[in-house]
């Protein structure tokens, strides 16, 4: 039973958030460590962004989804997954823990399964719930736009806090002119140089985005491989085994093994609370950011206090 009548979800990559965050200090070494010698850049600016988000969008309901592990069911599908990116920086290593404790001390439901990757579960729950709620996505993926649907919105975000592409089906199909779910069969295509997969050889974006837009999907592509010019058959014929694989990685797990308590990510925010939490664990920015927001600026008998 849904305790609020029309809820909206917003759910949240948290490590995109977490990353962006991190790198946008990190070089300038502005690390901001607290005085157990913690680096906060991270969390710090994740949990702006979060807020920022909720704030902007005004949600009754929030959680956060994050990868567990680097290890998923696409890597014993493909070694090759991933397998090009670095480890995190040292200083990056202690903020994960640190970020989804925050996120619970806020009060919201932090959501990961291992083996599975954060958009899998934030496909998992959209698809679960996009007939009781309406469902908004905040993310830096944009594999993300696949999921898409009547009542599923992603936001991409872009440079600074409070900055997004705000795709919604009908404005995804204006711009791209293709059904959210075929931006799986395009990156089958053209794969993916940041996750690992090459999809065909000498396929770009460009030529992925039209081959679909021209046959549907691969099904159709392949059934009309005579029409293409040869070069492009060819590519295609060369690489078949590794298009199919490159699909099946592509694609966003949306039946995880998942289940959440829905009313428990009703939002809420304490300004008391929300203060004491950023003295606790010495967030300066964040509680220079909470002074700033509606819901202090709101409450005179908090203001009073300060």
């Amino acid at each position: 039973m849904f305790t609020i009548s029309n809820p909206h979800l917003l759910l949240i990559d948290g490590m995109a958030l977490l990353f962006r965050s991190f790198y946008a200090t990190a070089v300038r070494n502005n690390f901001m460590f607290n005085s157990q010698g913690v680096p906060t850049n991270a969390v710090q600016g994740y949990l702006k962004h979060l807020l920022t988000a909720v704030e902007k969008f005004d949600p009754t309901h929030v959680a956060v989804c994050w990868d567990m592990g680097s290890q998923t069911f696409r890597n014993e599908m493909f070694d090759g997954y991933k397998a090009n990116r670095q480890a995190p920086p040292v200083e990056m290593i202690p903020q994960f823990d640190l970020a989804k404790n925050l996120t619970e001390s806020f009060g919201i439901t932090n959501i990961g399964l291992a083996g599975y990757e954060a958009d899998d579960c934030i496909g998992t729950i959209s698809n679960q719930y996009k007939e009781h709620a309406h469902i908004t996505v905040l993310t830096g993926d944009r594999d993300l736009l696949q999921i898409i649907d009547d009542r599923i919105s992603v936001l991409i975000m872009q440079k600074g806090i409070g900055n997004y592409q705000h795709h919604t089906k009908s404005s995804f199909m204006e711009d791209f002119e293709l059904h959210p779910r075929q931006l799986i069969d395009v990156k089958a295509l053209m794969g993916d140089s940041s996750d690992g997969y090459p999809g065909v050889k000498g396929i770009g974006e460009k030529t992925a985005f039209k081959l679909i837009h021209d046959h549907n999907n691969i099904e159709g592509l392949l059934a009309n491989i005579d029409s293409l010019s040869p070069s492009v058959q060819k590519k295609i014929n060369n690489d078949l085994e590794m298009l199919h694989l490159s699909r099946q990685l592509a694609e966003i797990e949306c039946n995880v093994p998942l289940t959440i308590d829905f009313n428990k990510t009703e939002w809420s925010v304490s300004p008391f609370a929300s203060m004491d939490i950023c003295d606790k664990f010495e967030l300066k920015t964040v509680r220079n950011h909470l002074l700033k927001t509606k819901w202090l600026e709101e409450d005179n008998i908090f203001a009073s206090r300060l």
